[in-house]
């Protein structure tokens, strides 16, 4: 009866993470698009998300010290669990990024974007980060080792194109005393 117990609450919390996955990666995506479209309405619906992210990723790490302390898991299921902290608070710091993004989207204000590599690579940018995140949660789901391994290569092509854009962002404000300040709510 203990161990269907366990084994229930185990579930539950990897489905909780399954389902933390989706909510970022979609976060992700609207704020790339209210940042490109200057929609202060989902920039603002992404900033107040941030406490319930938060508030989530605390619950889960207790019910996981929870399971740790009243249940003794095997190494098997201490894997997991340990895998679930690992991942919720992962996925909590992506969501910070995207909180971040939608703050800046609001300090910038109704003024159209500038920039041609952000119009244009900012969008790839994600769809890349989105299909790492895709292919993480698919990794953790089916326990797929070589497919989580695959996954950091991918990782210096997002840095890359972050690195370009930013290059673009100095360039434009060094044209332009006056656009420091706009091209600083980038940083």
């Amino acid at each position: 009866m203990l161990r269907e117990s366990f084994n229930r609450e185990l579930n539950n919390l990897r489905e909780i993470v399954l389902a933390s996955g989706s909510e970022v990666e979609e976060g992700l995506m609207k704020v790339t698009k209210a940042l490109l479209e200057r929609d202060d309405n989902d920039a603002r619906q992404l900033v107040d998300s941030d406490e319930y992210i938060n508030e989530r990723y605390i619950n889960i790490v207790m019910r996981s010290l929870k399971l740790i302390a009243t249940q003794q898991p095997m190494a098997g299921d201490m894997r997991l669990i340990t895998a679930v902290i690992e991942i919720t608070g992962e996925l909590e710091r992506i969501h910070d990024y995207v909180k971040g993004i939608a703050q800046t989207s609001l300090e910038i204000g109704p003024e159209a974007l500038l920039l041609p590599s952000i119009v244009r690579d900012l969008p790839y940018m994600t769809r890349l980060t989105q299909d790492m995140m895709n292919r993480s949660i698919t990794a953790f789901s089916e326990n797929d080792a070589v497919m989580a391994q695959s996954i950091p290569a991918s990782d210096d092509l997002v840095d890359n194109l972050f690195n370009q854009i930013y290059g673009d962002i100095v360039q434009f404000a060094s044209q332009d005393a006056t656009l420091i300040p706009h091209a600083n709510q980038f940083e």
